[in-house]
């Protein structure tokens, strides 16, 4: 298991492309960061290769700048903005050599969201070559209204797109509040996780400070020999090297 830094989160104090050095030097070698598109590819890139850090994760679509929301794959009337804001997203990947692309729902209810999340995914799927998209479940205490709010749903709708690249994103502090138990919530979808992220609950605060049983977590991941990206994406509340106490349990 490999340690990684949320950026987004992480190190809050400092601009955003300070934070790659700091994350290098907490001894990280891979980051994520939410929506990096405000910033040239370029500059990030410079960013990680001073750093000697991978980018493995980033979300999608990108941010709309006309005011709309940032996720919209499960929303109807938007499917061509989403099939040309994906391969944007795509692009922007390529250029970081990102192996994975958190696809976001929006807010949505009902059967026909269901269809179009699984059509507009298939459409995604069949654009990213070489790039694992992911979906991941949103708590509402965190996002009230969005549509992949529990894990059934999810493993559904990846079952039903049946795209291999295609799978699930894990995050504890979600899984906590959405089901009550990370670990059994983890225990019941291993098979088509493919990334992992931590966080406590109830206020997303940081690991071993809250009701997640994360020496339970990480045993149960070891024992599905889960060998992916494990990534701090919760609010530090001060110095985020006081914080990183989880990497030692990995």
């Amino acid at each position: 298991m490999k340690a990684a830094a949320n950026l987004s989160h992480l190190w809050p104090d400092l601009p955003y492309l300070d934070r790659f050095e700091a994350a290098a030097a907490a001894g990280f070698t891979g980051v994520e960061v939410l929506f990096p598109y405000d910033v040239p590819a370029k500059d990030t890139k410079r960013a990680l290769l001073r750093g000697g850090l991978e980018m493995v994760l980033i979300n999608a679509p990108p941010p709309n700048y006309t005011g709309g929301t940032r996720g919209f794959a499960a929303v109807a009337g938007d499917e061509a903005r989403f099939a040309y804001d994906i391969r944007r997203a795509l692009r922007y990947a390529e250029a970081l050599r990102v192996p994975m692309l958190h696809v976001m729902s929006g807010k949505a209810e009902g059967a026909q969201a269901r269809a179009v999340m699984i059509a507009n995914l298939k459409v995604a799927c069949a654009a990213a070559r070489g790039v694992t998209l992911t979906i991941e479940p949103l708590c509402p205490e965190a996002q009230p209204g969005y549509f992949l709010n529990n894990y059934a749903l999810a493993a559904d709708i990846i079952a039903q797109v049946g795209a291999p690249n295609l799978k699930l994103q894990f995050d504890s502090f979600h899984a906590q509040m959405i089901h009550g138990d990370a670990v059994a919530t983890y225990k019941t979808y291993h098979d088509i996780i493919a990334h992992v992220q931590l966080g406590d609950t109830p206020a997303r605060g940081v690991p071993g400070n809250g009701d997640v049983d994360f020496a339970a977590l990480f045993d149960t991941l070891r024992g599905h020999d889960y060998n992916g990206w494990i990534s701090g994406e919760y609010t530090p509340g001060g110095a985020t090297e006081t914080t990183l106490g989880w990497m030692e349990m990995l």
